[in-house]
Parts: C-alpha cells; sequence; structure tokens
C-alpha cells in the first residue's frame, strides 16, 4: 500500500472530483483528513478503500446521503452485494480496482464469475478487463497506486487466462493456420497476447507461444523448425519510431513469406515502415473476423 494519498490521489483512483470530496467532507463528514507535521492533508488506505465502495454505491444508484448512514460493515455488504448483481460493466471495472487495492481475490473471483456468467468470458475481457487495464495503467503513471498491486491483479486474469486458453486448446479445425506469438526484449504485459492466443485457440487455429522478452533470433529459431502462418506481437515497450521500425524491418527481413500483425495501438504510424505484409494496430474485432474468413 502506498499509506499517504493526496486528494488528488482519491481523485483519479476512485473517480470522484476533488470538489465533490471536499463537499462530502464538510457536509457528511465522510472522511477526515491527515495532517503532516508540516500540515499536509492526506488519507491513509483504510479511507481510500471507504472511498472506493462509496463511489460503487454511489455509480449504482445510490444516494450520498444514504451511504454515509450505513456502518463500515454494512457498506462494504452492499458493495459486495452489487458485485454479485447485474450492473453495468464500469460498475463492475470500479470493483475490480476496489479488489486490486485490497488486495482481495475472493472479490476479485466473484466479480470475474457474475461478469462470466452474464457477459461470457470474451466479453468480460473487452468490456471489464481492458477497461480495468486503461485505468490501472493511469493510476500507475501517476503513482496513485503501488504496481505491486497492479501486479496482483494481472497475475490473476493471467491464470484465468491460461485456464481459458486450455479450454479450447484441442477445438483445431482442421484447414487451420498456425501463429506464433511473442513480445519482444524488455516486454513483459503479456495480458493481451494471453487474450489474443484465446480467440485464435476460441476460433480453431493453432498457436506457438513464445510468451514475454523473447529476442528475435529465438524467434527464427522457433520458426525454422515449426514454421507459423502469422507472426503475432506488441511494442508497448518500445519508446521511439526508430526502435520500432528496427524491429519491424528485422521481422520483415526474417519472416519474407509471413504476415506480421502489432496488436497494440500505436500513436502514429506514419513514420513507420510501409510494407503489404504488415498491419499495425491490429483492432480485435477486426482480429476476430480475419480469424473468421481464414
Amino acid at each position: 500500500m502506498k499509506g499517504q494519498y493526496s486528494i488528488k490521489d482519491l481523485e483519479k483512483i476512485t473517480g470522484i472530483k476533488a470538489h465533490t470530496l471536499r463537499i462530502w467532507e464538510k457536509r457528511y463528514g465522510v472522511i477526515e483528513p491527515m495532517r503532516t507535521d508540516t500540515n499536509i492533508r492526506y488519507y491513509t488506505d483504510e479511507q481510500l478503500r471507504k472511498v472506493l465502495n462509496i463511489a460503487i454505491l454511489n455509480n449504482y444508484g445510490i444516494k450520498i446521503s444514504k451511504i454515509v448512514g450505513l456502518s463500515p460493515e454494512a457498506l462494504h455488504k452492499k458493495v459486495v452485494e452489487i458485485g454479485n448483481e447485474e450492473v453495468t460493466e464500469s460498475v463492475q471495472m470500479e470493483s475490480l480496482v476496489v479488489a486490486m487495492v485490497e488486495m482481495d481475490e475472493t472479490r476479485f473471483e466473484k466479480i470475474l464469475v457474475n461478469c462470466t456468467i452474464r457477459l461470457g468470458f470474451e466479453q468480460t475481457m473487452m468490456k471489464v478487463i481492458y477497461p480495468f487495464f486503461k485505468k490501472v495503467g493511469l493510476l500507475w503513471q501517476t503513482g496513485a497506486i503501488n504496481p505491486a498491486q497492479e501486479h496482483f491483479m494481472s497475475n490473476l486474469i493471467r491464470q484465468k487466462l491460461i485456464v481459458a486458453i486450455d479450454s479450447q486448446a484441442l477445438m483445431a479445425k482442421k484447414e487451420s493456420s498456425k501463429f506464433l506469438l511473442f513480445l519482444p526484449e524488455g516486454e513483459l504485459h503479456e495480458i493481451g497476447l494471453l487474450f489474443y492466443s484465446y480467440l485464435i485457440h476460441k476460433a480453431g487455429h493453432k498457436v506457438i507461444y513464445l510468451g514475454q522478452s523473447v529476442p528475435v533470433q529465438d524467434v527464427i529459431t522457433v520458426d525454422r523448425y515449426n514454421p507459423a502462418d502469422f507472426i503475432l506481437t506488441s511494442v508497448m515497450s518500445l519508446s521511439s519510431e526508430a526502435d520500432i521500425n528496427a524491429l519491424l524491418i528485422r521481422l520483415l527481413e526474417a519472416f519474407p513469406k509471413r504476415k506480421i500483425l502489432i496488436t497494440n495501438k500505436l500513436e502514429s504510424t506514419e513514420n513507420l515502415v510501409k510494407d503489404d505484409r504488415l498491419f499495425l494496430n491490429t483492432d480485435l474485432e477486426d482480429f476476430k473476423a480475419m480469424l473468421n474468413e481464414i
């Protein structure tokens, strides 16, 4: 846990405007800020958890005047009940943020089971998990959360993806294509790559999954003995156009007869290398359509 949060931190994590939080403090006594030796206001982990739970109930449609009358036990119970109901994806996503902050695996399991039953695994990933990770990325960049909390959730979701992939792995079609999936050296965020692997398996195609931080030379070696029809990767860890271009050129030269797909959204492709075999910013829906056509 971070231990000390500014009111701006609370705003970033909970989505409640700092102005609104101050009004709630004065009018309802929702939380009382602590103060450092130099009289700087801050909030504790316990206060953050309380505001997160209040935000969920408020987004659910319960008025703040009703929420403040709940005891801590009743507040927690109501949030758990909502996690089991058919609520909007945004409310479930906010519930996942609470599970992350509290490192509560039980709550995570309940939320994911509820979403999966209602939406199916694929739509849960697209409508709840992906938006959740977008928010987590923002919170991590601004220092509002501890990286350990992100790792906690990432590993739980990674486990679910692997189980889901295993359930589809033996369903390959007779006329199937083969995809080789890897992340370049230094790239460790594999949730997206695992989800693409799941979609490929679900469509009845084959996957060679190499995982995180793989040197291109190792990819070439693997493909030499087990050639694929498509090479699929992500370049999130590469910050400069020069580095991205260097990787793209290397892949195009190494795999002259393959289609190469880059899954993440690049800010700009204007100055990147162009080739008919290269597919940048591969959108999930477009990718699913392609899987059904090949």
